[in-house]
């Protein structure tokens, strides 16, 4: 190459360099004056371990330059699954400008989502810079992960002997079936209609608030958004729940399965690609031959959802609880309602809630297998990465289910070679040892992510219930 050519592209990098610098001088300064506009006194720095937990740092707003440019310091040992030990150096904490969100429940202080960094460099243990990671990975190829996410959440009380029951102050949230009923729903509305004009004040676009299948169970929709957007936001949704569901004496809990009787909580997952230069969604075909409105592309992507399936459970469940909303056989019905909505098997269809993965219109896809106690960084890197894996190798799904899969037997739908899902964390483990691909999505955190699981396994199996009690004190 000759050295003029050489020249060029360095004054070329130089001029973008310092194009970026203006940019982000202007939206600090930008910020900086909404921050005095508003009146905020404090700022959240906040992150996550490597379960999704909120965790956070707080600074005076007068030091709002220092956690923009040098970051909010604190010790990665503390965390689960950060990489650290307690000689580790300083973990630093640098905000997020575009994620900017007033706490409605304490309107002096904004919460800024950040990204990792240690000794200068970001650190690859951090969940949102991993997300990034695969994002950027994706956008190369010409692709933006577009989703929308469903939190559904309970609202229980605890008892002095420390039972938890569902959240009903006026006790009347006690029908079999209570899914959006008036009567059960009544009680909570002012903590939904507080929570509601909060994240629309912030520019979420919330456009429903429903009663869920389980009582005490409830569920906000709020527009889609970029993947890396739309957990930031979960994030901060479980973080504004908990605050404003106690101070109506609630506790708003998102254990994906509280009660073995009632309908599990999921984190529903809505999901296309977008062409990233004109933002076309890249799922969409009307000319489908198999009538469900979408392109050769996205079969290839549920097919890599298909064929990763068994490991991907292990991020999109990851904690011992989830397994309880998975079940096969009774499982399908554990509920009070007739129905857990949680299906276990490996399909696809078209608007179809028994199906794993359903249609919800052209082009639009649902995962409804996603637990709502996943880390959503790390469930939406894993999600992207076996997607594109199916992109890649063109991998097929097969036919959609078209038909009622509860009303299946289990030896019919085995005998029809559909296969299912982990039925304990211990098993979800294993597959994703043997995944490479999925592994790759969670970078180094991988490791940490299977030895933290193990460990969690080694926990549960360790302890002895109330039900063994009752079954074998004195039966044996």
């Amino acid at each position: 190459m000759a050295h003029s050519d050489t020249a060029q592209q360095r004054d070329t990098a130089q001029q973008r360099d310092t194009a970026q610098q203006r940019d982000t001088a202007q939206q600090r300064n930008t910020v900086k004056q909404r921050l005095a506009d508003e009146g905020i006194e404090f700022l959240l720095v906040q992150f996550v371990d490597v379960t999704g937990a909120a965790k956070v740092k707080m600074v005076p707003v007068a030091a709002f330059d220092d956690a923009l440019a040098v970051g909010a310091g604190f010790a990665g040992a503390a965390l689960s699954g950060m990489g650290q030990g307690p000689h580790s150096h300083d973990m630093l904490a640098r905000i997020d400008l575009d994620s900017y969100s007033r706490l409605p429940w304490q309107p002096n202080t904004v919460r800024f989502a950040s990204d990792l960094f240690v000794d200068e460099a970001p650190h690859p243990f951090c969940a949102r810079t991993n997300l990034k990671r695969v994002l950027a990975d994706a956008r190369a190829r010409g692709y933006v992960f577009n989703v929308g996410m469903e939190p559904e959440h309970f609202l229980v009380s605890r008892g002095d002997d420390g039972a938890i029951r569902p959240w009903d102050p006026e006790g009347v949230d006690s029908l079999a079936k209570p899914c959006y009923d008036f009567r059960a729903m009544s009680p909570a509305m002012a903590y939904l209609q507080e929570l509601t004009l909060a994240l629309n004040a912030l520019g979420w676009g919330v456009y429903q608030c429903d009663h869920e299948d389980g009582n005490g169970q409830f569920e906000v929709n709020f527009d889609y958004a970029d993947a890396l957007t739309s957990s930031d936001r979960i994030i901060f949704f479980k973080m504004a729940t908990s605050q404003i569901a106690g101070r109506h004496g609630a506790i708003a809990t998102y254990m994906p399965k509280p009660f073995a009787d009632r309908t599990g909580s999921g984190l529903h997952v809505h999901y296309h690609l977008a062409d990233a230069g004109s933002g076309e969604n890249l799922f969409l075909d009307h000319t489908d031959e198999r009538g469900l409105g979408c392109s050769r592309l996205a079969y290839h992507f549920i097919g890599g959802i298909m064929h990763h399936a068994h490991a991907l459970c292990a991020v999109t469940s990851p904690t011992v609880n989830c397994y309880k909303r998975l079940q096969l056989g009774a499982g399908l019905r554990s509920s009070r309602s007739g129905f857990t909505w949680t299906p276990a098997f490996i399909t696809y269809g078209d608007n179809n809630r028994t199906q794993m993965i359903r249609t919800a219109g052209d082009g639009h896809f649902e995962d409804r297998t996603v637990s709502a106690a996943a880390n959503p960084y790390l469930a939406l890197a894993a999600y992207l990465t076996a997607g594109l894996d199916g992109i890649e190798r063109e991998l097929e799904p097969g036919e959609p289910n078209l038909g009622n899969m509860y009303e299946r037997s289990l030896d019919k739908i085995r005998a029809a070679g559909v296969d299912v899902l982990p039925q304990s964390l211990a098993e979800a483990t294993d597959e994703l040892r043997l995944d490479q691909v999925v592994q790759s999505a969670l970078g180094p955190i991988a490791a940490e992510f299977i030895d933290w699981q193990a460990a969690e396994w080694a926990a549960y199996h360790s302890q002895v219930s109330r039900w063994e009690v009752d079954r074998y004190l004195t039966s044996l």
